[in-house]
């Protein structure tokens, strides 16, 4: 069963905990030329404790009437802001049109079991952005879109994410970070056990010149790659998708600091497999590789690819292919007692979702046992908790 929907909010605060959401059906958005109302978001949580969004339906952005107006306001399909304590399974995302969700201002997020799917020439269609939050978890998720797989944006701490297949898509990235000048900040971030089938990029940090801050003890650990364009890249030039270092030497960079790659396998499109390129005046450091063997798609079998690196200070340690004149052999990485992907590798004690058993309306509401269901209607206005409002 599908319902059409027009911008939808639901505000907290609540008072009873947990709030459970049950979607069943098919949430389809209006088109560009019939919507009304805030372009921000289509969907938006917000300021609500113990939130549980689940289910097996559809979340349907409908983004192709909009994807051709890339310069102007798009909204992102579902938006959760300051909402601590949340879970977020099941569903499938398709089509938004811009990003497929987004989480602002969250801790202690689970997120796990999703489908997001979207062309690959659909712009700006991110599956997952996450941003001033921390304590968040993301696993076992199937993304395809235009943009990145996953997001990690500003103010972010405390990322485990794992048990991805991102393809199509910009691959999983820190950032962009710095843009007009922010201060950014993202540490403590483990990307582990995931695959990229034909991505732009891998793994990939990404920072504006001009910005400041740090992005800084993150590891990308047991990483599989399918012809990936990119399959690791530092970019501190990074600039609207574009990199020019010639203009950038004497501009102020976000640090990026204490980064593991380590135990990549899989295929490069192009000839480089790894790209570092870093800021004159703030450098990449503590930048180590491990038990990394990435060859070229196109080539003869076994040919490894290249690498590429400016203004890095790290090491290897074992096997690194391709091999890196800034990244002398080093035994530092073994006895670095801050090492990142020393806390990647330990098992990560996910909270799981509050399941319920799926039932027959399109929405439930759970609070202490007592239910409201609503069913076979459109709803077309703006509900919150507390108060419902059902129009059609």
């Amino acid at each position: 069963m599908a319902f059409m929907l027009q911008p939808l909010k639901f505000q907290g605060s609540c008072k009873s905990t947990p709030i459970v959401v049950q979607v069943l059906g098919n949430l389809v958005a209006s088109s560009r030329g019939k919507w009304k109302g805030d372009k921000d978001q289509w969907i938006l949580f917000s300021d609500i404790e113990e939130l549980v969004v689940e289910g097996n339906g559809e979340i349907n952005g409908q983004g192709s009437s909009w994807w051709e107006h890339k310069g102007s306001s798009r909204p992102t399909a579902l938006k959760f802001k300051s909402c601590n304590n949340l879970r977020l399974s099941g569903l499938t995302h398709v089509d938004s049109a811009m990003a497929h969700i987004h989480i602002n201002g969250c801790n202690d997020v689970t997120i796990s079991n999703l489908r997001i799917n979207a062309p690959e020439s659909s712009p700006n269609t991110d599956g997952i952005d996450i941003a001033v939050s921390s304590n968040v978890i993301i696993q076992d998720c199937v993304i395809a879109t235009g943009d990145d797989c996953i997001a990690i944006n500003s103010g972010t701490a405390n990322i485990r994410i794992s048990g991805i297949d991102c393809g199509p898509g910009h691959g999983i990235s820190i950032g962009s970070l710095g843009k007009d000048g922010e201060i950014a900040s993202v540490e403590d971030v483990c990307v582990q056990n995931c695959n990229f089938r034909g991505t732009m990029n891998g793994a990939r940090i990404k920072t504006w010149p001009g910005g400041s801050g740090y992005a800084r003890r993150i590891t990308f650990n047991g990483i599989t790659l399918d012809n990936v364009e990119n399959p690791i890249i530092i970019d501190q030039h990074y600039n609207n998708g574009d990199s020019d270092k010639s203009t950038d030497e004497k501009s102020s960079a976000v640090e990026v600091s204490k980064v593991v790659f380590s135990n990549f396998v899989g295929t490069s499109k192009s000839e480089y497999g790894v790209n570092f390129r870093c800021s004159a005046r703030v450098p990449c450091t503590e930048i180590f590789m491990k038990d990394v063997k990435i060859e070229t798609a196109s080539s003869e079998m076994g040919q490894v690819a290249q690498g590429q690196c400016l203004n890095v200070r790290g090491g290897v340690s074992t096997l690194a292919v391709p091999g890196l004149e800034c990244l002398a052999l080093s035994t530092d990485m073994l006895s670095w007692g801050s090492m990142p992907e020393q806390s990647c590798m330990l098992p990560q004690q996910a909270v799981q979702p509050n399941t319920r058993p799926l039932q027959d309306p399109l929405w439930i509401y759970g609070s202490r046992g007592k239910r409201l269901g609503v069913d076979n209607v459109v709803l077309t206005s703006l509900i919150s908790f507390g108060f419902i409002y059902v129009l059609g």
